[in-house]
């Protein structure tokens, strides 16, 4: 199952973002661009844990595709989809436990916090507008931008003294992470499911409002009533999401 998952054919963006930031921290701390095996092993940690987020958000969502192809939980059954996540994740425990570093530890054990909270924080919703921003903004943060952000403060700390590269590798980190949600929520209601490699118009279809709705929702206030029932009745989805095309929604996202 594990092999099926880590076939070569998935972006690898988070794993390319942590080495380059690795090999920036080191130009600067020792004019040194070579990634040194701790921080390469960060950056395997980083799309494991990605990974086993993927396989065990598919269960949640009674996903059936994922990267193009048929799911873990589709093939296998979701009890054994679960414990291929936990494996995956057990196995990036491991390898960060060799990495020999209490504060890359401590990094690395917030994102798996932050990954349960964001997954909690997707189940509900606000009705306060403002708060749904906010709301919106902080699931964004630790289901996407937590896992980028301390990875790249990780290297960061492997490869040099200073403090402030750590904050600033923290913050371009998490900017990117949050930056690269926006997109994909954007391209949920702009791509087809052949170019996402997943199903389009998912996140209507299990009830999240992402930053194109909630922009929309300011020039069509009757999207309240779909948000807060979260589009479970009949012709809300597809009434969403003529609203955001009609709307600024995605430009403003």
């Amino acid at each position: 199952m594990c092999d099926y998952y880590f076939d070569g054919k998935g972006k690898a963006f988070r794993p390319i973002i942590v080495a380059l930031m690795a090999r920036a921290c080191n130009f600067h701390h020792n004019n040194s661009g070579e990634v040194k095996a701790n921080q390469r092993s960060v950056a395997l940690i980083a799309e494991m844990i990605h990974t086993a987020t993927l396989v065990h958000d598919d269960v949640i969502d009674d996903a059936n595709s994922r990267r193009g192809k048929v799911t873990v939980n589709q093939i296998w059954g979701e009890r054994k989809a679960v414990l291929a996540g936990d494996f995956i994740l057990s196995t990036a425990s491991l390898v960060l436990a060799r990495v020999g570093n209490t504060t890359v530890l401590s990094l690395i054990t917030q994102v798996i916090e932050d990954l349960v909270r964001g997954e909690f924080l997707q189940l509900g919703s606000k009705e306060n507008e403002n708060e749904r921003f906010s709301h919106y903004l902080e699931k964004t943060f630790k289901k996407t931008a937590s896992l980028i952000a301390h990875s790249c403060k990780a290297v960061s700390v492997l490869g040099c003294p200073d403090p402030k590269v750590h904050e600033i590798a923290y913050l371009y980190g998490k900017n990117l992470g949050i930056a690269f949600q926006l997109v994909d929520d954007v391209l949920d209601f702009t791509s087809c499911s052949e170019q996402l490699g997943k199903p389009a118009s998912a996140d209507l279809k299990l009830g999240i409002a992402t930053g194109p709705v909630l922009f929309a929702c300011q020039q069509f206030p009757e999207i309240n009533a779909m948000i807060m029932r979260r589009f479970t009745y009949p012709g809300d989805v597809q009434r969403a999401q003529e609203f955001v095309l009609q709307s600024g929604g995605i430009q403003q996202t």
